[in-house]
């Protein structure tokens, strides 16, 4: 058996050991302190695990009244909700974040998703996770994409002396797919810091002389760097501070703070995965007698309140321009809400930002929601969350456009979510292209002309997809000129329905809900 597939059916690479409370995978950092381009970054993930409901997160004031009759038995009225501005309010349970995105510390990026959406748990998250199209298939992940192009001998003859310490680390039982590497996972799974030992791997020397030994040989040696960055994490922790006190007791909460301890013990780990799982909503999303209370309402409670929390902790620290944060989720859920009393699997959903140095404000339109909508209809997608992730690489990590669009996809499309730190932010209004489209007729029976203006002479991607996200058709990849434009679209094959047409022009975007008769 080769090695490369040894490991990833027999070690801690993809199976991590349990090292008492202290659950680890090996990995490497040769110069980590040059991960970077030579800075101390910091990027925390939150995977809101199960498909979290957009739509009762971050409401969309401007179609408010069709979205209560799509969701009458779940809507939060609307005199409880947090306007942020005039077209839109956040959950009433999200008091910390509205007061994080008050002070210029949380954006929102809207409808984040990508093509041809999958409503599968597992496979939508592997979609996430790798940073892929649906179409493809990697084992790699998108930051482990990234760490194996800057360091291509990965995991041989680490960790060294330059740089003891770990990559990356997910707070939970698992490690992260997002860190995954074509040798090797860059991340260790950190279960519990306050009960850290020894991982024993009981086999003495000398190993037998075959291929049995030799393979052997390299999980104790596996075994021993996972050991190794243990010590490292304990010193950490040990030298480490959090101001305790900012914490409620969740989970996520207590994983945050842990974070923070980390980070001002010196470990210079620059990723953290962490999860808040329960986001599966199908039934009992909310208190029936009162819809802002319940399951969903004490998640997005927990959310708010612990990144709310560790943003305040790491300024009191004096940490805070070193971090920024990001929430992802497999998926958002349909508009309309079932006879349980909850949501089922949908499509693009909003992507929160957090930290000190970001541009302020929301990127991207407001959900559309008709007043007839249909059963099986999602928020429609505005922005592959691949455009997220680049972007963020692009700004934080300081990776060029060009290795970005390697990395991810040949399509990218940069978005301005990161800004200058200490400064009083930039609006996010000022910095997207603002794309008007609309169509007409609307409903229409075979034809409807789809009609727009660009500021210049550029490339315009226009692809008609159907009410599950599922590209029907590429109506234009062509360069137009400066100006107003109209383009025909025939649909005489098409089934009646819901169809939506995406424009996209750099990184303006529009997607436009039409009716076929």
């Amino acid at each position: 058996m080769k090695r490369r597939s040894f490991l990833k059916k027999s070690t801690a690479f993809s199976l991590p050991a349990f090292l008492g409370g202290f659950n680890l995978s090996a990995m490497a950092a040769p110069t980590m302190r040059n991960l970077v381009n030579g800075d101390d970054k910091i990027l925390i993930l939150i995977d809101l695990h199960g498909g979290n409901d957009g739509l009762n997160t971050i409401f969309p004031l401007d179609s408010f009244d069709n979205l209560a009759n799509a969701r009458p038995n779940i809507i939060v009225p609307q005199g409880a909700l947090l306007e942020i501005n005039d077209s839109l309010a956040f959950h009433p349970e999200m008091k910390r974040a509205k007061q994080l995105y008050d002070n210029g510390k949380l954006s929102v990026v809207q409808g984040v998703g990508y093509a041809d959406q999958n409503r599968s748990h597992f496979r939508s998250a592997d979609i996430w996770n790798t940073g892929t199209t649906a179409a493809e298939s990697k084992t790699t992940g998108w930051l482990g994409r990234y760490l194996d192009d800057t360091f291509p001998n990965y995991p041989a003859n680490y960790p060294n002396a330059d740089c003891p310490d770990p990559f990356a680390i997910t707070l939970g039982r698992s490690i992260s797919g997002t860190c995954q590497g074509i040798e090797a996972n860059y991340s260790m799974a950190i279960l519990n810091t306050d009960d850290i030992g020894g991982l024993t791997t009981g086999v003495e020397a000398p190993l037998p002389n075959d291929c049995y030994g030799d393979e052997l040989g390299y999980v104790v040696e596996t075994f021993k760097k996972s050991n190794a960055y243990a010590d490292q994490v304990i010193a950490a922790a040990d030298a480490g501070f959090s101001n305790e006190y900012l914490y409620s007791d969740s989970n996520l909460s207590n994983r945050l703070k842990t974070v923070a301890k980390f980070i001002s013990g010196g470990l210079q780990t620059k990723i953290y995965v962490l999860t808040l799982g329960g986001f599966d909503t199908h039934a009992n999303q909310v208190n029936g007698d009162d819809p802002a209370t319940g399951k969903h309402a004490q998640l997005l409670q927990t959310l708010s309140e612990a990144i709310f929390a560790f943003q305040k902790d790491l300024e009191l620290q004096g940490l805070q321009d070193r971090v920024v944060g990001m929430t992802f989720s497999e998926f958002g859920r349909k508009i309309k809400s079932n006879a349980g009393g909850g949501t089922d699997h949908g499509s693009a959903a909003p992507m929160i930002i957090f930290g000190n140095c970001l541009n302020a404000g929301v990127i991207g339109d407001n959900a559309q929601i008709a007043a007839s909508v249909n059963n099986n209809e999602g928020v429609a997608m505005q922005y592959d969350f691949k455009w997220v992730y680049g972007s963020i690489l692009m700004d934080w990590f300081g990776v060029p456009e060009d290795k970005v669009k390697m990395l991810l996809t040949d399509d990218f499309q940069y978005l301005p979510i990161i800004g200058t730190c200490n400064e009083i932010p930039t609006s996010t209004n000022e910095l997207v292209s603002v794309l008007e489209a609309k169509a007409f007729p609307n409903p229409f029976d075979q034809v409807f002309t789809l009609s727009f203006s660009i500021l210049k002479k550029e490339n315009v991607r226009i692809h008609l997809f159907d009410v599950m996200g599922k590209t029907i058709r590429t109506i234009s990849n062509k360069t137009f000129t400066e100006g107003q434009h109209n383009v025909l679209v025939e649909t005489h094959s098409l089934p009646s329905g819901v169809y939506f047409a995406r424009i996209e022009v750099g990184n303006g975007v529009k997607s436009v809900r039409v009716v076929k008769k």
